[in-house]
């Protein structure tokens, strides 16, 4: 008999089959998605074209997959330099944000259809830069994880449900290129391709766990996100730990808004102009003329007289105004301190993520989705005056909690404050 290796695999699966007759059947690999089903449209780049889009997009029906792709670690800040755009009966528009920026056109022709994007936090800020600003929208990346699926990515998601593979190996290119490559154009079009019905089948299976309505809680609470301005931002340098006193922080922080504004001029991530790195070794050696810059990055010298200004700032600060090495927190302690602070509090958020914990593993679905750790901690750090399930319920809420969250968490709470009362 000839050998044959597909022969030996069967055969091979055969026996494992027979010895462990419990085992999942093993599933055949994914198909390759490599071409949009209509083929990679042109590009939209003037407004007669966003016209046809926006006429072609209303006279479509059903809801309106949706993508956007950035140029982060390549551009400054996280505007968006492809939008993609699918309606069934419309087919799928690539449509270029800096030749064609009011897309108010197409926000009129989407009118009150439902958006469906994959981790629309990542996009809704530069699409509503555009003037694209959903009234409903159905989150695949939030849908999976209220499933309970292993992996949210898009390509993983796709193949738990389509059995495709989506490549995504231009996920990471500077997509301010231009012209555009024909295989990136290819990519972003099989973004939008599978979304809608991904989204049904999806619903299918909220409806089946009886997680719809924690889903459309989730993707209305979606409707109000809005990014966070963060409070000193410099302030997540890294290495910035490295910096011993409170004279070399400033340093830090001014080099840091320095880095800034030479971005923002460039038009370039404020990391490809120098790294922390090279921000902590000039605030390690805080030279006052260019001769003394540390050597080993070339924006060091590129931009000396910068970085040399932005050292005589920080060195003409008061002592009195120069900016804390740390910064107190707002919130409670790490919860790792609580059992030494606060042992009945430690005991109250234990007990409570035990319940957690359970009640997760049970309806297969991430902790942090059924409640963030931030308010949970806070609430039992700081506990409301009535400590019944109406009190915590009314707490949770003014935490940005969401209804269906407060109404599995409140009852936990007020069971673990009732095991542990107040010392006397």
């Amino acid at each position: 008999m000839t050998d044959d290796p597909s022969d030996s695999s069967v055969a091979t699966e055969d026996l494992d089959a027979e010895h462990n007759p419990d085992a999942e059947p093993a599933l055949p690999p994914p198909t390759p998605l490599n071409e949009p089903a209509d083929g990679t449209p042109d590009v939209v780049e003037s407004e007669r074209r966003l016209s046809e889009a926006a006429a072609a997009i209303a006279a479509g029906e059903g809801p309106v997959a949706v993508d956007a792709e950035r140029a982060s670690g390549y551009r400054y800040g996280q505007r968006a330099y492809l939008i993609q755009v699918r309606r069934e009966g419309s087919g799928t528009w690539l449509i270029d944000p800096i030749a064609c920026p009011d897309l108010s056109p197409l926000n009129e022709a989407i009118g009150r259809a439902e958006w469906i994007l994959h981790a629309a936090t990542q996009d809704l800020a530069c699409l509503a830069e555009v003037g694209l600003r959903p009234i409903q929208l159905f989150d695949t990346e939030l849908g999976a994880r209220l499933l309970g699926l292993p992996r949210v990515g898009l390509a993983a998601v796709v193949e738990h449900y389509l059995g495709l593979a989506l490549a995504k190996e231009h996920s990471a290119v500077d997509w301010s290129t231009r012209p555009l490559p024909e295989p990136w154009l290819r990519y972003a079009a099989l973004d939008v391709e599978v979304l809608t019905e991904l989204r049904n089948l999806m619903g299918v299976d909220l409806d089946r766990q009886q997680k719809s309505e924690w889903a459309r809680q989730e993707f209305e609470a979606l409707l109000q996100w809005a990014p966070t301005e963060r409070v000193d931002p410099w302030r997540r340098t890294s290495g910035l730990n490295t910096i011993r006193s409170r004279r070399g922080i400033a340093v830090v922080r001014e080099l840091w808004y320095a880095r800034d504004d030479i971005a923002r001029e460039r038009d370039t991530s404020p990391g490809r102009i120098l790294p922390d790195a090279g921000l902590v070794a000039i605030a390690t050696e805080a030279p006052t003329t260019p001769s003394g810059l540390p050597s080993g990055h070339r924006a060091i010298a590129r931009y000396g007289r910068q970085w040399v200004a932005a050292v005589q700032r920080a060195n003409a600060i008061d002592e009195a105004d120069l900016p804390p090495r740390t910064v107190r927190s707002d919130g409670p302690p790490p919860a790792r301190s609580w059992a030494d602070k606060d042992p009945v509090a430690a005991a109250r958020l234990a007990d409570t993520r035990t319940e957690l914990t359970a009640y997760a593993e049970q309806h297969q679905i991430p902790v942090e989705n059924v409640i963030s750790p931030d308010p949970l901690r806070r609430v039992v750090w700081r506990p409301p005056t009535s400590r019944d399930t109406a009190g915590f319920t009314e707490a949770l809420h003014d935490y940005g909690v969401r209804a269906w969250q407060a109404e599995i968490v409140a009852p936990m709470l007020a069971r673990a404050f009732e095991a542990h009362p107040d010392p006397d």
